[in-house]
């Protein structure tokens, strides 16, 4: 009776703030699909108390730590993403023990610890943060912070894992099996031609090659997040003739997934159900079909798509979904046994008693029903896609006009892009974001 009481409070308490959380959102994403990424900050910090709980911190720091990035405010933008990944650090070093603990307590109830996909990422939009303050050092030491996180991933959630089945066994529970499994995708593209890029402007030719030839590794090794064809343009960036100038662009496009819920029904000993409700990542929809840049002279280029974020964000999602599922079993395997039990009870007994524990166990398959709800948190404002390209020009100032065209041809948004000094023996990279 004492853990179900526990259970209906944060059951409650997660309903409300979730309501007031949907609601406070709407201005912010008004702003940010009219690419007003000024006015999307200011209603973020409007709204922050609405938005965001004391448990959400991390969603916090990263949504204004991207956002911040899209207006071009590269020093609050590395600040916040900073101490985001900080946070997700902290988290995970909790969660070892906390997963363990207190898998009988809904995941929404607890601190947000962030999706695998968001800490990589923000290390690859803080590199770009110090490439616009013109610190190479300190975007290549982002670049290797997300390399080492890509190569702890398969393994990070191996320790969890096997001391909540060891705990669960203790508890005299059973221990279900994954129904998927994850752990395919290792090494990133982006990442990869960040490097390369970051090291090319070094005149380090050497390690500018091995980032690109590991680029190319990872689109072989990942076939399902990389379902499309390696940019062309990647062999042309370490072959700049002699003379000229390399001007590369990376345009960002659509915003990254949201979680739906899904649910399903297992049976349990004594031909009960328990509901069993699983976080399902799902692509939000973008009219981007083509990126193009024009640059004045009559030189004009396609990007490429070079990282599908959002197929990342579902790899990686899949290993943390497991978990997600072993918890949310055990905890509805123990919300139903203890309806089942009180039925049982109260067929057993006479009387009063015997009626008032019918009442209980209907109340508790009631609240097992409605208290099991998937934890829909995470970031808002990662974009879908990055798409990269280059050109290799006569040393000069240039303007530029980045278009995002939509499956029809149409023109979905324009960025002009002027006073562009392309450099010789240099790194000239220009940013252009399209959340549509």
């Amino acid at each position: 009776m004492k853990l179900m009481k526990k259970l209906v409070v944060v059951f409650l308490i997660s309903v409300a703030f979730i309501a007031c959380a949907s609601n406070a959102h709407v201005n912010i994403d008004s702003a940010v699909g009219r690419g007003a990424f000024d006015e999307s900050i200011a209603e973020l910090d409007s709204s922050k108390d609405k938005a965001y709980s004391n448990k959400d911190a991390i969603l916090y720091y990263l949504d204004k730590g991207m956002l911040s990035h899209y207006a071009a405010r590269y020093d609050e933008s590395s600040r916040l993403l900073q101490d985001g990944e900080r946070a997700i650090e902290e988290a995970f070093t909790k969660s070892i023990t906390q997963e363990i603990s207190t898998y009988l307590v809904n995941d929404k109830s607890r601190d947000y610890d962030g999706e695998d996909y968001e800490n990589i990422y923000l290390n690859a939009f803080n590199a770009l943060n110090y490439y616009h303050r013109n610190n190479m050092e300190g975007a290549k030491v982002e670049i290797r912070r997300m390399s080492e996180k890509l190569r702890d991933l398969a393994v990070k959630y191996d320790q969890i894992r096997s001391k909540m089945q060891e705990k669960a066994l203790e508890d005299g529970g059973e221990v279900p099996t994954n129904p998927d499994q994850g752990g395919k995708f290792s090494d990133s593209a982006l990442a990869r031609y960040l490097g390369m890029l970051f090291f090319r402007n070094e005149s380090n030719i050497d390690d500018a090659r091995i980032y690109r030839d590991d680029l190319k590794v990872a689109f072989a090794n990942a076939p399902e997040v990389y379902a499309y064809p390696l940019p062309a343009s990647i062999d042309e960036e370490l072959t700049i003739p002699s003379g000229k100038a390399r001007l590369n662009v990376i345009g960002f496009g659509g915003l990254g997934p949201v979680k739906q819920e899904e649910v399903t029904r297992i049976m349990i000993p004594g031909n009960n159900w328990i509901k069993i409700a699983l976080p399902v990542l799902t692509k939000r929809p973008s009219n981007i079909s083509r990126v193009e840049v024009v640059v004045n002279g009559g030189y004009s280029f396609n990007l490429e798509l070079l990282e599908d974020m959002e197929a990342v964000a579902r790899e990686t999602f899949r290993e943390k979904k497991n978990i997600i599922y072993l918890k949310s079993v055990l905890r509805a395997t123990i919300k139903g046994g203890t309806a089942a039990a009180l039925g049982a009870a109260g067929n057993e007994t006479d009387g009063n008693a015997g009626a008032v524990l019918g009442i209980l166990s209907l109340g508790a398959q009631i609240f097992a029903e409605a208290s099991e709800q998937a934890d829909l948190r995470l970031a808002r404002y990662f974009p879908a896609s990055a798409y990269i390209g280059g050109i290799n020009l006569d040393p000069g100032t240039y303007s530029l006009k980045i278009n995002y065209y939509n499956r029809n041809g149409q023109i979905l948004a324009s960025f002009n892009k002027d006073n562009i000094e392309v450099k010789e023996n240099t790194l000239n990279l220009t940013e252009a974001i399209c959340l549509k």
